[in-house]
């Protein structure tokens, strides 16, 4: 099998290519398994002409693009599909003839395998003390500030009625604000839902917060590594674009597998996060939902500066925190580079929050309808958005806080499970409260 082409372009530029690509062009000969070896030359040719494959391309240089369009002149199955602004990057579909002569370039430094990402309120409230907080006499609610919920979506709910400030669609390119999944608008709701539908028993932290939609998740909650990159670059451009109302804080609910890069910063998730980091906006990612077992951490979760959320199980018990317990389902540390993580754990079971009348959950989660405005959901997915909720307090009271100051804060501020294992319970069990106290010093 090594003498097939394809796989000798795999283990000669195996330095320039990422694990998932160098499986991926092994998996191309799956076929040849089922037919005569006569033919196996003369599908290869075809195959190294005609097969598509979805990448993103990384360069050294930010105008290294430009050279690469030449490529995609001589070979009309390649197509280069989004010059990303932040990071230099570009995201193409590439035969294996077009992927040769773009792995011969000294301009590219990595392509990557455009690979699949997926998305990953009662009690949870008052059990991280984000019910009623308020500090040296000022009630917070969040007004002022605004989470972009970076998803599948944001359903109109009445919960959010005046409070949805923007939204964009990667997946359709639809305008108005909708969610085909209803993944995004539970979390929506988990962090700024008004509760008003409920008479205000299932309310987010930050129930005057404003949201921003942005859809990356297809109707059944998947997307890849471009269209999520893409969502996270509009949000800091919006913020060029739209100084007086910015986007404070991005909220990933979402995830993909950890890859075993020499570098974390190799990662082009990562890279996506912490450019928005840098610039300025607070972003809290998913630690993902494949625990109990260690190393498990989902990127973009991995990255050392963001605040990576995982989830607890408040046994449905606000009044007492002596039965709670990590969920068995919470993703643990370290990643692959020896980062603790996760940074802090949130509630994030059996979490109440908002329902999008016929969306792909709604549909096939009917069980798990409370009403005709709220659905339960669980995962470190919930857990995130309200960790976002939590985050938009801090920053309505202490609006000039970096995003540094916000993870300190919340990592020194946590209550319980300080001198447990990090790999599992982060720096413990968040409140509010306490963290919003200590960035008030």
């Amino acid at each position: 099998m090594f003498e097939y082409s394809i796989i000798q372009l795999a283990r000669h530029y195996a330095h320039k290519l990422d694990r998932p690509l160098r499986h991926f062009l092994v998996s191309i000969y799956k076929p040849f398994l089922y037919t005569p070896c006569i033919i196996h030359k003369q599908l290869e040719r075809w195959m190294k002409k005609m097969k598509r494959i979805p990448v993103i391309i990384q360069f050294h240089e930010e105008n290294g693009v430009f050279a690469l369009k030449e490529v995609e002149k001589q070979h009309f199955r390649m197509k280069i599909n989004h010059q990303f602004r932040y990071i230099p990057s570009c995201s193409a579909e590439v035969t294996p003839q077009a992927l040769e002569q773009i792995l011969q370039r000294h301009d590219v430094k990595k392509v990557y395998l455009n690979r699949k990402v997926s998305a990953l309120l009662n009690n949870a409230v008052p059990s991280a003390n984000a019910k009623n907080v308020a500090v040296n006499g000022t009630a917070l609610s969040g007004k002022g500030v605004t989470i972009a919920i970076v998803d599948t979506g944001i359903y109109p709910h009445p919960d959010l009625e005046g409070r949805i400030a923007g939204f964009v669609d990667f997946v359709n390119g639809r305008t108005e604000p909708y969610d085909d999944n209803g993944h995004g608008t539970h979390c929506a709701g988990d962090a700024a839902g008004n509760g008003s539908v409920s008479s205000g028993l299932y309310k987010g932290p930050a129930y005057e917060a404003n949201v921003v939609g942005v859809k990356v998740l297809n109707k059944v909650g998947a997307g890849r590594l471009d269209t999520i990159i893409r969502g996270i670059e509009w949000c800091i451009q919006y913020n060029e674009t739209s100084k007086d109302e910015k986007i404070d804080i991005i909220s990933l609910s979402l995830g993909g597998e950890s890859q075993p890069f020499p570098e974390e910063n190799d990662d082009p998730l990562v890279q996506a996060v912490e450019k928005a980091w840098d610039k300025g906006i607070v972003v809290c990612a998913a630690a993902g939902n494949a625990g109990p077992e260690y190393r498990t951490i989902s990127s973009p979760g991995i990255s050392d500066k963001i605040i990576t959320v995982g989830a607890l199980d408040d046994r449905d018990t606000a009044e007492t925190r002596e039965d709670d317990e990590i969920a068995d389902f919470s993703s643990r540390g370290p990643t692959y580079y020896g980062v603790s993580k996760p940074d802090i754990v949130v509630p994030g079971v059996n979490i109440v929050s908002l329902r999008a009348p016929k969306s792909f959950l709604d549909k096939y989660q009917k069980q798990n309808r409370i009403g005709q405005y709220y659905m339960s959901m669980s995962g470190t997915s919930m857990a995130t958005p309200i960790c976002a909720g939590i985050v938009a307090l801090m920053l309505q009271y202490k609006p000039d806080a970096t995003p540094d100051e916000i993870k300190r804060a919340l990592k020194e501020g946590a209550g319980l499970w300080k001198d447990r294992d990090p790999n599992i319970y982060g720096a413990g069990y968040v409140d509010a409260q306490r963290a919003i106290e200590l960035l008030a010093k």
